[in-house]
């Protein structure tokens, strides 16, 4: 099983994340100023240098204003 920073599913994940933010119109900087974290923590979540755990992609679903079980349900098809 590859290492799950870089797996397809996880690609795919920062992939839908990044899409849904721009399509909402926000920058990273937004973003982290509504979740009260630096910009950098966004950069680096898209950039695939961290990983989120559960209570941050709840959070940041809820920033973006989509489904965590339809994001997850997408992903988990690859």
């Amino acid at each position: 099983m590859p290492r799950s920073l870089r797996s397809p599913r996880q690609l795919r994940l920062l992939k839908e994340l990044v899409a849904a933010r721009k399509n909402k119109g926000l920058t990273q900087s937004q973003v982290a100023e509504v979740l009260g974290r630096p910009q950098s923590f966004v950069a680096k979540y898209e950039g695939g240098e961290r990983r989120l755990d559960v209570i941050e992609f709840l959070d940041l679903t809820e920033v973006l204003e989509i489904d965590p079980c339809e994001l997850l349900a997408q992903v988990r098809r690859l």
